[in-house]
């Protein structure tokens, strides 16, 4: 029935009224004001009922005067009255009919009551049903209610004081709960509360609704109060308990975290006040240390207090659980307390219950993910989560290692003993004495004497805490042995237990989403979120050391089955987990501990303890104390149940197993067995721990690799217990289920296991290097077994497996353990071909050929291995797959084939004999049935066969079987073609697919060509075969291939022909002939005698690089319109020309002169013909200039025109339109002269390199060229300038000129000299100087007939020849090299068989001859502009002046002679041309030159020889008075052209030549007997008739008459005087006849002097003249004396005229008078 229903307000009414009557009769006579209030109560109540409809809100309304009466009848303080009138309240209350008004009134009453000790349980009472009915009780009137309720918790009475307890408990919840259901109710409604500022005034509670303020000031409050300061809102307060506050503030905080989640005042009061107030109340338990007396410090510290320690450390499990994420930091500093509470120093209570704490944490997995994301994950913060840990882990090892005082060991060791000296006391047993020996059952852990009881303390998963829950103890409670060992030993299990299944259901989730994602989106691929997964790597990095210490420990110390099996699970389900999350250390390192418990202790395994060294460097520090991991110790007193022998040869002979040993070695098998697939490189571990403990139990291996127990091979060392003994089964049957589950695993994981297996053999196989000891063969058992099992996906597991098999245990020393290698892989290759795959192998699908060919590969690899026995097997069973796989050999054939052709030259001959047999079959009998793609690879292995060198014989027969490939090829062309090609489009098809490009050598040619391409390459290889026999057969049969197939190959191939064949061998033919060894080869074996021309390894070498440099040039010349067409012809070209051109520089006379032929050879093409000449004619009318119409054009083979790819039209596409394409025809022309351009080039910079002189001293001499070679070169100059005399500029000539002269310079060896010269009485022109003259000649004539622009080189060749015509005098120098001359021959044949390495050549015919050449030049280009402007004229006379000069002294005679010849010639064309030009001064220079060369060969300085007979003389004078005569005809008579100066030397001359007496001392003049008689007469005949003309026409000639005279007169005197002179001295003696004839001659010409002067008109006479000849009178008169009759009469002659000079002196008048 409800409280408002019709029935119970009736009810209510009834009750009221009769209450009003009962305290009207109560208080009638005692307190009648009370009466009176009660009656006119009465009547309140009924007006109120009759009037109103809502009597209940009536009644709330006036429940001021309602309740008035009952308070009037509480102040009597009589206990009846008081009673009925608060069970009226009380009533009126659960009616909910009382006002704020009202109930604030009642608690007044109630305080009186309370502050007189009235009714206390009832105030109680009454205040609880205010509070718990409505929510009218708020602010000040609450609090008020509050403290009355702490007040009476602090009365005397117990009954009381509890009730009041539960009371204030109830109250709180009241107030809180108020707060949550307002929360409730104003759900919907947002409100924006103003911001709370970080330190708000905290009474500022503005923002919050009236029960939540009430709430807040209540618990702010409590803290003051636990903080031991006044409250704010709570007045009235008398005296509280600590205890009792925190109780009161966890409940709180337990009950309704969500307020303080919710509410930001309330975070605040979490954040500023309570979290402070913890830390500061846990100060006295940080600081305490147990067994510091507290004399020492100078404070006496606080000492911890067990109900405050206890219940904070409920407070903070309450916030840690509940508000962890608000109070971040404050959290840190808690859990930081709690790890220091678990000190070995605190009390032992204080570590029980801080233990426990930690318990509780252990079991909230998600808490402890938190802790690690914001703690340990964060930079700069404390790893809070590791901490944990490790402090669970030291807690555990210090119960061990310190045993504390809460904690004495039952056997405690004696003092000053170490752990191992309590050995002999601990033997006895931890029992309950200690003495009996009988062993305890109850569970223990046992380490180095020291014996902890294990307690059963909760539920797995739980943490049910004991002294936690002791709220009602003062006094710390004494703690049980074991308990603080039980409880840290469940934490850690709880611990490993949460996390682990907590990641694995996340990662199972993941792997489910992933799973969806995957089936949604098959083509995309799955991205797991990383936060998750790096949360988990962070938790398991961070705790895994300090788990791993703790269980290891634990491990060695526990003595309870039970226990041992918990903890090789929580390191198996950790070691499992870190293998799911990839981390490999922590995981190897629980297996290795796993690993290390299974074996006897101390047992020495490599692989383990370098895992433990590698870990225990890992020692992390806890509060300053380092933990190592503990090692497992020897003393555990386990039963013993096997002893065997170390696998490894120990120290120990034999060694133990236990009971603890075994169940450890199932743990490993379980994990091995269960979680295979996340053990990856751990499975070395295991396995290697498992091979071991089969060792010891005496396992053996037996047919298809399973382990059966074995007869005792190494003695009667194994004993075995019967409990093992009915193991053994057991654990034989687990491990080859183990293996036989590998079928199970994924890919990856198997292949670790294959991996782990492979290593454990490679250790089995090093043990059996060394000793005769029976090698274990658990590991190759092993793989053969796992081979076996999952042959469905052999593919996978095929490669590590063979690999193994192949690499290490064939090739092993031992014989034994080689042969089994090699049984069990032909085992598992026959498995495997025997076994039904699907589809069946014959099918030849993609797959199954992939399958075939991995199958056959491991019998390709055994050509690898060098013992020969197990070669022979290998050939052995090619045989054998060849008679029986034969027709489905398909795809495998490149295998086979690969097996025949893995020769080696190491092999010896027999093995190389047998499979050259099994080659020659193959080639006679299998070609056509073989797939046309293996083809190649029969040329590959015919060529491999080719290149050994154990047999010579089987090198020229493969070449011998390569030619039959190539015509096997030729005869079924087509068929190879169309399969090749089907193949290859379905290749390229698959290529596509994959977005790749084809990948096979000569790739961008068609299959078919491909084939030839690579029959080429094998045959270039062997052209490059250290074998002289060798290089030759391969050579004459490429290019014979290349000639006659060639035809077959597309036009693109060629290409790759020229560039990958042809060139790659020039290329190697050159490296190897450049660096062939010069050593002398004595004769070859046997009695074979060696040609000297092939005597070293270098003139082999020659041999070869001759023949395939002319094979190379004949190809180009034969397929040359093949080759043009080609895109890159000019870049062959190029390098062609480059190699002809290295070819030609080499120092090896053979090879030089072979590239010049090969260079002639290429050169001979001539241009191809176009349609017809009429091209020509077409293009000069179109306006093309001649240069670019060949002149040879019209001659030569004809081609046609189409051209895929010209140079013109590359060019027109690279520069698009601003290129027109120049007319059809043209573009030839073009590309030819670049190509004949390029040979010049070639041939320019081979001729530049090989006639440049040496520069440095020539004792170690470089290399000289030949005589042969030169000539060669020069000749190909002729041809090559045909081609490109169109663009043949100044430049190229002068180029040319340096290479001329160069030639010509070199000297030739003197062994070669008679060979070459001529012999030296004919003077005859060698064959280069032959080619050199024609060169220039064939030059001279293109610039004749070519276009004017080509005339300025007629001085480059004029120089040129000159230079060549200087060498009659002075012979050209080869660098600084010491040469014989050779020149005139009368001189030089004594010297002929001197000494000399080198001789110079004859140089004078060649000089003669270019003179000759010049003369010839001169007399058809002297008019020439550039003649004239360059000077030739000068050049040639200064050029002639050398020998004119040297005469008698040239080397030669002949060459002054033809000197003198030509330069009379050369003048009597060229001075009239310098005299037409005289006006433009381009001659001026070239008269001083002129008079010099006169005056150096008439008057020569050099002497004639004796033995000139009287005729040579007069003919020698002869020559001298030709010139005088060139004077007097050419000279002279044009005085006025010509400059006065040279006229001046021109007369000086000729008066010298007129005196006879040249010299000066009488005995000279008379050894001179041959005076120049003639000579002088001409002299002094052209003098006179200079002298004077009586026709003067000119100023200008009467200048030269003047001169002239001058001269003669001056002349006459000195002639004179010097007769009298030697007259005088001679005294009887008679002159000499020629001064005697000259005196005379002299004389004469005086008197015909004087007749011209006579007859002149006399202004034509100056006066100087007139002085001069009267001054020779007295001369004259002189010569009276003389004895001669002839010099008288001609003086007779000469004085007679001066009579006309005889006239009387003219008398002068002077002013008038005489």
């Amino acid at each position: 029935m409800s409280v408002s229903s019709p029935e119970a307000v009736k009810k209510l009414l009834e009750n009221m009224q009769t209450d009003l009557r009962s305290l009207s009769m109560e208080c009638k006579k005692k307190f009648p004001p009370v009466k009176e209030a009660a009656e006119s109560g009465i009547v309140k109540i009924k007006t109120i009922a009759a009037r109103n409809t809502g009597i209940l809100a009536a009644l709330k309304e006036n429940s001021s005067e309602v309740v008035q009466p009952f308070l009037m009848g509480c102040g009597t303080k009589e206990p009846k009255i008081t009673q009925l009138c608060l069970a009226a309240i009380q009533r009126l209350m659960s009616h909910e009919v009382v006002s704020e008004a009202a109930a604030g009134n009642i608690i007044n009453m109630l305080w009186q009551l309370m502050e007189n000790g009235l009714e206390e349980l009832k105030l109680l009472q009454t205040v609880l049903v205010l509070l718990t009915t409505n929510t009218v009780v708020h602010d000040e009137v609450l609090s008020k209610a509050i403290v009355l309720c702490f007040r009476l918790h602090f009365t005397k009475d117990t009954i009381t004081n509890n009730t009041a307890a539960a009371t204030v408990r109830q109250v709180v919840t009241v107030v809180f709960e108020r707060m949550v259901a307002e929360d409730e109710r104003f759900k919907g409604i947002v409100e924006h509360p103003p911001p709370v500022q970080g330190n708000t005034n905290r009474r500022s509670v503005s923002t919050l609704r009236p029960s939540a303020k009430d709430a807040y000031m209540l618990f702010q409050d409590l803290c003051q109060l636990v903080n031991a300061d006044a409250p704010y809102w709570l007045v009235g307060m008398t005296e509280m308990t600590r205890t009792f506050g925190l109780e009161l503030l966890e409940s709180v905080l337990n009950d309704f975290p969500g307020v303080f989640l919710q509410h930001q005042e309330f975070s605040f009061l979490l954040k500023e006040r309570v979290c402070p107030l913890v830390i500061k109340l846990f100060s006295p338990n940080i600081k305490f240390r147990q067994g510091s007396s507290s004399a020492a410090s100078p404070a006496p510290v606080e000492k911890p207090y067990f109900p405050i320690c206890m219940r904070l450390l409920r407070v903070v499990s309450v916030l840690i659980k509940h508000f962890y994420t608000l109070l971040v930091t404050e959290c840190e500093i808690f859990l930081s307390l709690l790890v220091k509470f678990l000190d070995g120093e605190k009390p032992q209570w204080l570590r029980a219950v801080a233990v426990e704490s930690v318990h509780r944490l252990c079991v909230q997995p998600h808490l402890l993910r938190s802790f690690c994301q914001s703690y340990d994950m964060k930079q700069h913060s404390t790893k809070v989560f590791r901490d944990i840990v490790n402090a669970l882990g030291s807690f555990i090892q210090s119960l061990f290692i310190v045993p504390n005082a809460g904690n004495t060991p039952v056997v405690s060791a004696p003092a000053g003993a170490s752990g191992s000296g309590a050995q002999g006391t601990a033997q006895g047993g931890p029992g309950t004495g200690g003495v009996g020996g009988n062993l305890t059952t109850q569970a223990a852990f046992e380490y180095r004497g020291t014996w902890i009881p294990l307690m059963t303390v909760s539920v797995q998963g739980s943490a049910k805490a004991t002294y936690l829950e002791m709220l009602d103890k003062v006094e710390p409670p004494s703690i049980p042995e074991g308990y603080a060992m039980s409880v840290a030993f469940s934490a850690l299990l709880d611990l490993v237990r949460g996390i682990t299944s907590m990641i694995e259901r996340e990662l199972a989730a993941e792997e489910g989403v992933a799973a969806e994602f995957r089936e949604a989106n098959p083509d995309q691929k799955w991205q797991p979120q990383p936060g998750a997964h790096l949360v988990w790597e962070e938790m398991v990095s961070a705790c895994w050391c300090g788990l791993l210490a703790a269980l290891s420990l634990l491990l060695d110390a526990s003595t309870d089955e039970t226990a041992t099996e918990n903890i090789l699970k929580a390191e198996l389900t950790m070691a499992s987990l870190c293998g799911r999350l990839g981390l490999v250390t922590p995981r190897d390192a629980f297996i290795t501990a796993i690993c290390k418990a299974s074996l006897p202790p101390h047992y020495a395994l490599t692989l383990l303890s370098c895992n433990a060294a590698n870990l225990s460097s890992k020692a992390y520090s806890i509060q300053g104390q380092t933990v190592q991991i503990i090692s497992p110790s020897s003393e555990s007193h386990q039963q013993v149940v096997a002893v065997g022998q170390p696998l490894n040869a120990q120290p120990q002979g034999t060694v133990m197993l236990t009971a603890k040993n075994i169940q450890c070695m199932r743990t490993l098998l379980n994990l091995a067995h269960c979680h295979g697939a996340v053990l990856g490189t751990s499975w070395q571990l295991v396995l290697a721990t498992l091979q071991h403990l089969v060792w010891i139990l005496g396992l053996k291996p037996g047919v298809g690799g399973a382990l059966k127990p074995g007869r005792a091979v190494e003695g009667p060392s194994t004993v075995l217990t019967t409990a093992v003994m009915t193991d053994l089964p057991v654990i034989s049957n687990i491990l080859s289920r183990l293996f036989e589950s590998s079928q199970y695993l994924d890919d990856v994981s198997l292949h670790h296991l294959i991996n782990a297996l492979c290593s454990l053999s490679l250790e089995a196989m090093e043990m059996a290097y060394g000793n005769n000891k029976e090698p274990s063969l658990f590991a190759v058992a092993k793989l053969l077994e796992t081979g076996l099992v999952n042959m469905d996906r052999i593919e996978i597991l095929w490669r590590p497996l063979t690999g193994h098999l192949l690499e290490k245990v064939c090739q092993h020393p031992n014989s034994r353990m080689r042969e089994w290698g090699a049984e069990a892989l032909t085992a598992l290759i026959k498995a495997g071909l025997a076994y039904k795959h699907d589809p069946p192998l014959a099918q030849n699908q993609v797959g199954n050929t992939r399958l075939q060919l991995l199958l056959l590969n491991p019998l390709k690899e055994l050509s690898n291995v060098l013992h020969a026995d197990i070669r022979q097997k290998q050939l052995e069973s090619v045989l054998q797959i060849l008679q029986s796989q034969g027709d489905s050999l398909g795809p495998g054939w490149p295998l086979v084939l690969g097996v025949i052709g893995a020769i080696r030259n190491d092999q010896g001959e027999s093995l190389i004999r047998t499979a050259f047999q099994c080659l020659q079959l193959v080639v006679t009998d299998f070609l056509p049935t073989m797939p046309c793609t293996c083809l190649q690879i029969v040329v590959d292995v015919a060529g491999s066969f080719g290149l050994q060198n154990q047999e010579l014989n089987i090198s020229l027969t493969s070449i011998g079987l390569l030619w039959n490939i190539s015509d096997y090829f030729f005869q079924r062309g087509e068929v190879i073609t169309q399969e090749l090609e089907k193949e290859e489009e379905a290749v390229q098809k698959q290529a596509q697919e994959k977005g790749e490009t084809l990948n096979r050598p000569f790739h961008p040619a068609p299959p078919f060509d491909c084939l030839w391409l690579c029959l080429y390459a094998k045959l270039g290889e062997l052209c490059v075969d250290p074998r002289p026999a060798v290089r030759k057969s391969a050579g004459q049969t490429l290019f014979s291939t290349i000639a006659a197939h060639g035809t077959l190959l597309q036009q693109p191939t060629w290409h790759i022909v020229v560039w990958k064949v042809l060139f790659q061998l020039l290329g190697c033919v050159r490296t190897s002939s450049t660096t062939a060894d010069k050593e002398k080869i004595e004769s070859g074996g046997g009695n074979i005698l060696i040609h000297h021309s092939r005597d070293t390894a270098e003139k082999q070498w020659a041999e070869t690089w001759v023949l395939t440099l002319a094979g190379v040039a004949r190809i180009f010349n034969t397929r040359r319109y093949l080759l043009q067409q080609l895109g890159d012809f000019f870049e062959a070209w190029e390098v062609l020309l480059n190699h002809i051109q290295s070819a030609a520089l080499s120092k090896n006379n053979e090879v030089s002169l072979a590239a010049l032929k090969s260079f002639q050879e290429i050169l001979q093409i001539v241009t191809p013909v176009r349609d017809s000449d009429k091209v020509c004619d077409a293009l000069a009318a179109m306006g093309v200039p001649p240069v670019l119409i060949d002149p040879l054009s019209a001659s030569g083979p004809g081609r046609p025109l189409v051209r895929s790819d010209s140079l013109v039209e590359r060019l027109t596409r690279y520069n698009g339109a601003e290129l027109q394409a120049p007319p059809p025809g043209e573009e030839s022309a073009l590309e030819d002269s670049a190509l004949w351009w390029s040979a010049w080039n070639t041939w320019y910079r081979t001729g530049t390199d090989c006639t440049r002189p040496p520069s440095g001293p020539t004792e170690k001499l470089s290399f000289i060229p030949s005589q042969p070679f030169l000539t060669a070169l020069i000749q190909i100059f002729p041809a090559l300038y045909q081609h490109i005399k169109a663009n043949f500029s100044m430049e190229d000539l002068k180029k040319l000129g340096v290479i001329l002269h160069g030639a010509v310079s070199v000297p030739i060896s003197s062994d070669a000299s008679p060979f070459i010269l001529p012999s030296y009485t004919e003077a005859v022109l060698t064959s280069l100087q032959e080619a050199v003259l024609t060169a220039l000649d064939i030059l001279q004539k293109a610039i004749c007939v070519g276009p004017e622009n080509l005339q300025v080189m007629y001085p480059a060749i004029f120089e040129q020849l000159l230079l060549f015509v200087e060498f009659s005098c002075k012979p050209p120098q080869y660098g600084r090299m010491e040469t014989k001359h050779v020149a005139n021959a009368k001189y030089n044949q004594i010297q002929l068989f001197a000494p000399a390495e080198w001789v110079a050549l004859n140089y004078v015919p060649f000089a003669e001859r270019s003179l000759e050449v010049v003369v010839d030049l001169y007399h058809k280009t002297a008019c020439h502009k550039a003649v004239i402007s360059e000077k030739v004229l000068q050049n040639i006379i200064k050029t002639s002046k050398m020998p004119l000069g040297l005469k008698y002294s040239c080397p030669s005679e002949s060459t002054w002679k033809l000197a003198v010849s030509s330069l009379l010639k050369v003048l009597s064309i060229g001075l009239p041309v310098a005299r037409q030009h005289a006006s433009s001064g381009k001659f001026d220079t070239m008269w001083p030159e002129l008079a010099n060369a006169f005056e150096d060969f008439l008057f020569t300085k050099s002497t004639s020889p004796d033995n000139l007979s009287i005729q040579e003389f007069q003919k020698n004078e002869a020559v001298d008075v030709e010139v005088v005569q060139l004077i007097s005809t050419e000279i002279l008579p044009f005085a006025n052209f010509i400059p006065k100066d040279f006229v001046g030397q021109i007369m000086t001359m000729l008066n010298k030549g007129s005196i006879h007496s040249q010299s000066p001392s009488f005995t000279e003049a008379e050894i001179d007997v041959r005076m120049r008689e003639e000579f002088s007469k001409v002299c002094f005949e052209t003098l006179l008739q200079f002298s004077f003309s009586n026709k003067v026409s000119t100023p200008q000639e009467g200048y030269i008459s003047r001169m002239a005279l001058s001269v003669l007169l001056k002349r006459s005197q000195d002639v004179l005087r010097r007769y009298v002179e030697d007259e005088r001295l001679s005294g009887r003696c008679p002159l000499p006849r020629q001064q005697v004839t000259e005196i005379i001659f002299i004389l004469k010409a005086i008197s015909t002097l004087m007749d011209s002067l006579k007859k002149t008109q006399p202004e034509n006479v100056d006066g100087n003249t007139w002085a001069q000849v009267i001054a020779l009178y007295p001369t004259l008169v002189e010569c009276i004396t003389c004895s001669s009759s002839e010099v008288s009469s001609a003086l007779k002659e000469a004085l007679g005229p001066f009579k006309d000079f005889m006239q009387p002196p003219v008398s002068r008048v002077q002013n008038g008078e005489s």
